[in-house]
């Protein structure tokens, strides 16, 4: 099976997921113990049936289950996802996820990259050099920080960076581009610009370091024990023993098959770090679209949450058809399966 037809092949395979997912959503929300339609009321007009009927109505949900459902799901799947109920009442979904949405990418593509920079070589590292001095600090040390708990630790980095200028010596504030303080949302109109670049990086790389810690740990750990792996296989001796150089048995023989592993282990925790940093927004004040959720549960705007959880469907299908374009890449043998 060629590549082209094994991504296609995927891409067929996520439309039912897509579908089971979006059916799960409206059957949990829609058909559930809780009334969408109770939180809109005052309780006067809970008791009055009257207006109970009334206020269903006009949110549409008068409709038999069935025609309610094609209704819903493909609104959802022309993206035609309407206005919130209670939160931020009366404005349109599509242009809160569009708010919303960019600053927790922005949070999560920095993570990712942190982790990956820094876990993925901290690991291979320890591998090569197992058993020695560095590989037991480089493990301790990742255990360490994989150990500290998010929340904390963003307190703690935030209260060290706010107070940078009389704890540490230095204001933080005025390294690189005029940034106010270590939180807030990280303004993203003007990306384009170099200064522009600069300002939103600034502002979302405390925030981002204390989520990539949250994969860190795991990737050096998975990267040690898969460098190790590898270098006891029979391939690697063989290599060795045709007189292959170091330098290249590590780049095409170790390092390449030791990512396989790393795969899933970076794209799983990829969707953890994007949809998953609710604390950390609001601990360093980033209003993304984690927070969004959070806020749209509390106050139980239970549409917004369905529609949410449509975005993060979509999100964990587009990470999956990354990891399987990166195993065909990092493992050829991935396209050419029958599989």
């Amino acid at each position: 099976m060629s590549r082209l037809k094994y991504i296609g092949k995927r891409l067929l395979m996520a439309i039912p997921v897509i579908w089971l997912g979006v059916s799960m959503t409206w059957f949990i929300i829609f058909m559930g113990p809780i009334d969408p339609v109770s939180n809109l009321l005052s309780e006067d007009e809970i008791r009055n049936p009257d207006a109970h009927e009334a206020a269903r109505e006009e949110l549409g949900l008068a409709q038999p289950p069935l025609e309610h459902y094609i209704d819903w799901t493909t609104s959802l799947l022309t993206f035609d996802l309407g206005q919130t109920w209670l939160l931020y009442e009366g404005s349109q979904v599509n242009n809160l996820i569009l708010d919303f949405l960019p600053r927790t990418l922005w949070l999560g593509f920095w993570s990712v990259l942190i982790a990956i920079l820094v876990g993925i070589p901290l690991g291979f590292y320890a591998g090569l050099h197992s058993n020695t001095v560095s590989d037991y600090v480089a493990s301790l040390g990742g255990i360490v920080w994989r150990a500290m708990p998010n929340f904390w630790l963003a307190l703690m980095l935030l209260t060290l960076l706010a107070n940078s200028q009389g704890l540490l010596g230095f204001d933080w504030s005025t390294l690189g581009p005029n940034i106010d303080a270590p939180s807030g949302a990280p303004p993203l109109d003007n990306l384009n610009t170099v200064n522009g670049f600069l300002a939103a990086t600034k502002k979302i790389m405390p925030a981002a370091i204390v989520l990539g810690s949250a994969s860190m740990g795991n990737e050096m750990r998975i990267g040690r024990t898969a460098v190790l792996e590898v270098r006891n296989e029979d391939y690697v001796d063989l290599a060795k023993a045709k007189g292959v150089s170091g330098r290249s048995l590590v780049w095409k023989h170790i390092f390449r098959n030791a990512l396989i592993p790393l795969v899933p282990i970076v794209t799983s925790e990829a969707f953890l770090l994007i949809g998953g940093s609710v604390l950390v927004e609001t601990v360093f004040g980033i209003n993304g679209i984690g927070y969004l959720f959070f806020r749209a549960a509390i106050v139980g705007d239970l549409p917004l949450v369905g529609t949410l959880m449509y975005i993060f469907i979509i999100m964990i299908i587009g990470i999956n058809l990354i990891q399987d374009l990166l195993y065909t890449i990092i493992d050829p043998r991935v396209g050419l399966e029958g599989t």
